[in-house]
């Protein structure tokens, strides 16, 4: 089977039915997904998504110690990931529950395995782009392999903590980034603490980036939430 770099995401699934787990493992395995991470309740998957940082998670709405609407609010804390919601029950209520929160999709069980991997193929692709050297921004051209801001002839180089933060937000391009998030990126594990040195780096990208830095199209603030890196239409 041709592997594609969706293949290469990292999945975490919660669901406090191990038949289902291990349904759901054998779908995504047999499509050529490796690296699957599965718990059975709230806390578990909390504790596996601090440590394994997965590209989608796929929740159960009813668990154990919890639901997994609560869970994706702690997880939405220190990730933007995107996620999928299982629902045993075709209701309303629960899609759009899990929608309102931000859910990028939702799947109703039983379901067909066809189905299961059609949706997180399409939340795949929609949230992480094949890697690409090259993103154009709005007045410049980031050249990640490079380290490289192309501005209208000039080039500007960029530092290893600009590289990694402009590489972080790409990732999610159009989509918030929390500060929680970049500031792992940044510093790793324990980012608490370091939001005025994230601005500082942000305000350096702009000037890097932004035909006007004072008033940004690319690198976006969200107000109490992140920022968002908007590529060119």
């Amino acid at each position: 089977m041709e592997r594609s770099f969706l293949h290469t995401k990292k999945i975490l699934l919660v669901d406090d039915e191990p038949e289902l787990r291990k349904l759901v493992i054998d779908i995504l395995s047999d499509d050529g997904f490796s690296n699957i991470i599965d718990a059975g309740t709230v806390q578990t998957g909390l504790i596996y998504a601090r440590q394994e940082k997965p590209d989608l998670a796929i929740l159960d709405v009813m668990l154990p110690d919890g639901d997994g609407f609560s869970l994706m609010k702690k997880l939405r804390a220190f990730t933007n990931i995107p996620v999928i919601f299982l629902t045993a029950k075709d209701e309303a209520a629960d899609k759009l529950a899990g929608l309102g929160l931000g859910a990028d999709d939702y799947v109703v069980k039983p379901f067909l395995p066809q189905e299961l991997l059609l949706r997180v193929h399409a939340v795949l692709r929609r949230c992480y782009k094949a890697d690409s050297p090259l993103l154009e921004l709005e007045g410049c051209t980031i050249d990640f392999s490079r380290a490289e801001v192309n501005k209208n002839g000039i080039i500007v180089a960029l530092t290893a903590k600009e590289h990694t933060l402009l590489k972080t937000l790409s990732h999610s391009e159009g989509r918030i980034v929390s500060i929680d998030t970049l500031c792992e990126a940044l510093w790793g594990d324990n980012p608490f603490g370091y939001e005025n040195s994230l601005n500082a780096h942000i305000r350096r990208i702009r000037e890097k980036i932004e035909t006007d830095p004072s008033k940004p199209v690319s690198l976006i603030t969200v107000k109490g939430l992140g920022y968002k890196l908007n590529a060119r239409k």
